[in-house]
């Protein structure tokens, strides 16, 4: 979404050297799954790059096939900031709504 496309580029204006975004997932909570974030120096063989409006972000293949067609959006309100996916692919969220599966 624009809102994260605008965060994420504020991120990557911070880093001191060439950086990326990577997003993923790993196995987390009641549910299996949870997406991860990490800054990465470069782009592993098998990744993907996505650009949307300048920004870049790679998507780590392990997690490929759980969030194709995903939109990454940006939230805030008054006590909390954060990046927030809308997963098409989602078939069971856990009750706190840290983790999903697939």
């Amino acid at each position: 979404t624009p809102a994260a496309v605008n965060r994420l580029r504020l991120l990557t204006l911070d880093l001191n050297g060439p950086k990326l975004l990577k997003v993923g997932t790993k196995k987390k909570g009641c549910s299996g799954q949870t997406y991860t974030l990490e800054y990465v120096t470069e782009k592993s063989k098998f990744d993907e790059v996505v650009v949307q409006d300048g920004v870049q972000v790679l998507i780590d293949s392990k997690a490929l096939f759980s969030l194709i067609g995903s939109e990454m959006d940006y939230v805030e309100d008054k006590l909390s900031a954060q990046f927030v996916f809308n997963n098409p692919n989602v078939k069971e969220m856990c009750g706190c709504g840290q983790s999903f599966m697939t």
